[in-house]
């Protein structure tokens, strides 16, 4: 689903517009850099018919439109276990080429038994550190969220950040912990104004800025050197090798 779909996109009662700064892409844009609008996908770990992980990350997905981003939400509804299925199953496919589209992420989760859900895992899970020379995350900007139906808590982005640093992703400092959820949104599906939702504005506002920055230098940004020698030395090899064949054969 596009952020653009969703009822209300364009309206913002909890958000007073007077404080909100539109973003100076061409401050963060370098020279020659891509201009296109941030593309990013959503994330969510609940399939409840009122996910508050869901909700918030419709008002995520809003924000970030308002922002100038063009996103996409995925619904991980009839997205099977990993392992559980062939890795061209139709969600799983949906899934990654979702990845491969976006330069950023944003990951919600509940909060579960002190930890993040197996339905948020298992989108994570599906999308793999590495399809051969191809790293689907690396370089890619991501901010974390959670929502809780107690008190404030921090277990589930504390996952989420070590997730997100497995996968080689560019993880903002901000992030959004909405405790009491049931309590934040009203019948509409709307977040309500206070603190925590503009923790959220904050965080959204931040990602955008990071991934202006970074997209354009992902590649460079994650050159290392372990890979950089381990690649050299295969080609060294390789051009060995031929030379040997080619003096045999001469």
């Amino acid at each position: 689903m596009r952020g653009t779909d969703l009822p209300d996109h364009d309206v913002f009662p909890a958000l007073d517009a007077r404080f909100l700064e539109p973003i100076d892409a061409a401050a963060l844009i370098p020279p020659g850099g891509a201009t296109h609008p941030p593309r990013i996908l959503l994330l969510y770990g609940s399939l409840r018919d009122r996910s508050y992980s869901r909700l918030l990350a419709y008002e995520c997905a809003r924000l970030l439109e308002r922002f100038g981003c063009e996103t996409r939400i995925y619904d991980p509804a009839g997205l099977p276990l990993p392992d559980g299925a062939p890795a061209d199953h139709p969600k799983v496919q949906e899934l990654r080429a979702l990845s491969d589209w976006s330069e950023g992420q944003v990951w919600v989760s509940p909060e579960r038994h002190g930890a993040i859900t197996g339905i948020m895992k298992a989108q994570i899970d599906w999308i793999p550190l590495a399809i051969g020379a191809i790293r689907p995350t690396q370089g890619r900007t991501l901010a974390v969220c959670q929502v809780s139906g107690g008190s404030q808590s921090f277990n589930a982005v504390n996952t989420l950040r070590l997730l997100g640093r497995w996968m080689r992703m560019v993880t903002i400092p901000n992030q959004s912990s909405v405790s009491k959820a049931f309590q934040e949104f009203d019948d509409a599906g709307r977040m309500k104004p206070g603190p925590l939702y503009e923790r959220v504005v904050d965080v959204m506002e931040e990602l955008v800025k990071f991934t202006y920055l970074t997209r354009d230098r992902s590649a460079y940004l994650t050159s290392r050197y372990s890979e950089r020698r381990e690649a050299g030395l295969k080609a060294e090899s390789a051009a060995a090798d031929l030379a040997r064949r080619s003096g045999a054969t001469g």
